[in-house]
């Protein structure tokens, strides 16, 4: 797993899923489960999902937030410092707004659905930028 942060940007490899997510709020003792669910979050006012979008319709989930899916297919290290800033940073000056979950090997990025494709190019564009400054530094 990767930790230096020029190679992380320079091999993020940005990668959108298939698909409409979203993120909604249940009660503690509601049981969600399945292969539609991505992610849970236990917070005191209840249980925070992200789940697939059809899955949450059928469940008659009231959906708070909905989002397309990227995954940086980069194995970044847990203890990697200034990635998850980078592409922030990256998204927030093309006015998206993004939603982070830092997995044991890759970052995954919920943006607003409709800004699925702005985002992939803020990040490529990034990425791009990161691999043009790996490429101008001196060997080690």
């Amino acid at each position: 797993m990767l930790r230096n942060l020029d190679t992380l940007i320079a091999s993020m490899q940005p990668e959108l899923q298939p698909g409409a997510y979203v993120f909604a709020s249940v009660p503690h003792d509601e049981v969600i489960g399945g292969d539609s669910v991505i992610a849970t979050f236990r917070e005191r006012e209840g249980m925070t999902v992200v789940m697939a979008e059809r899955a949450a319709e059928l469940a008659g989930i009231d959906v708070l937030f909905r989002a397309a899916w990227i995954t940086l297919t980069v194995h970044s290290d847990l203890h990697a410092v200034g990635l998850t800033a980078a592409f922030a940073s990256a998204l927030g000056e093309a006015g998206i707004s993004c939603n982070v979950m830092a997995a044991a090997y890759h970052d995954h990025i919920f943006v607003p659905f409709e800004d699925a494709d702005r985002a992939m190019d803020a990040l490529l564009k990034l990425q791009r930028a990161g691999m043009l400054a790996a490429s101008k530094k001196p060997p080690e």
